[in-house]
């Protein structure tokens, strides 16, 4: 059977970064591919440079070996067509939150008449039920409010790749869990490659495809999982046995990456 071509591709990617004690490696030889329209999760120990990779993939900074590339070309620069979503939404006071979604496309798309820039932001927070909360200040918004306005921001200008750093890390459970079900809905209703940098493992197999499971530092593929929940899965699948299964497992593979589990614990 032959794959379709990897939208994203890591390659040999080695990194560390300059210290007054000297280089400390964050990243050794990793490689990972993830085809358009996938979604892949990252995870691993915390400070083994789940956070570089997406620098990396963004264009804002270059690996000290190895390539990125994206749609079939090496990234040297900052992408306009990489979205980018935080754990903090970044929202700017000053400006409403139809205009905040807007700000991108400011920049990417100058020429666009104003109302079809603002259509397009609407539509996003209608999507994402934000409808009538478009003339308020960040500061009316409770805080995952903030975050789906912060999603539509990373996502007006229609890019070919999401990055998440662990977008809904701050807030509290049955916020974060109404957000992943966001994430549904903009998936089925737009058309973009998501990697997903988090450190819930809840939250990998609610929402990806495929999680990767990053060493202890220097981080490399320690471990991939392909989600075997289907892709209409609802929150109560989470309680399954199948999710059950793949929860264990990678937090067997975590346990490995720290150092707190034999390397050989995860053989059958």
């Amino acid at each position: 059977m032959t794959l379709p071509p990897a939208h994203i591709e890591l390659r040999e990617i080695t990194h560390a970064y300059r210290t007054d004690a000297g280089p400390l490696p964050v990243l050794s030889d990793l490689s990972v591919a993830m085809e358009k329209g996938s979604f892949t999760a990252f995870v691993g120990p915390s400070g083994c440079g789940k956070s570089t990779l997406t620098r990396l993939v963004a264009g804002l900074m270059r690996p000290d070996q190895g390539q990125v590339w994206l749609g079939g070309k090496i990234v040297g620069s900052p992408r306009a067509t990489v979205g980018m979503a935080f754990q903090n939404p970044v929202l700017l006071e000053w400006r409403s939150i139809l205009d905040n979604v807007i700000l991108p496309l400011e920049i990417v798309a100058p020429r666009m008449p104003r109302k079809d820039r603002a259509d397009r932001a609407r539509a996003l927070l209608a999507l994402v039920g934000l409808e009538g909360f478009e003339d308020k200040r960040p500061s009316e918004l409770s805080g995952g409010m903030r975050q789906r306005a912060s999603l539509c921001r990373a996502i007006v200008h229609k890019p070919e790749v999401l990055v998440l750093d662990e977008p809904f890390g701050a807030l509290d459970a049955f916020t974060r869990e109404d957000l992943w079900q966001t994430m549904h809905r903009l998936r089925r209703e737009e058309s973009f490659t998501t990697l997903l940098i988090t450190h819930d493992l809840r939250e990998s197999i609610f929402l990806a495809d495929r999680i990767v499971v990053l060493s202890g530092r220097p981080a490399t593929v320690q471990h991939l999982m392909e989600n075997r929940l289907g892709p209409d899965r609802v929150l109560d699948d989470l309680y399954a046995p199948l999710a059950t299964e793949m929860l264990a497992t990678l937090r067997l593979q975590i346990q490995i990456a720290q150092g707190r589990a034999p390397t050989d614990a995860a053989a059958p």
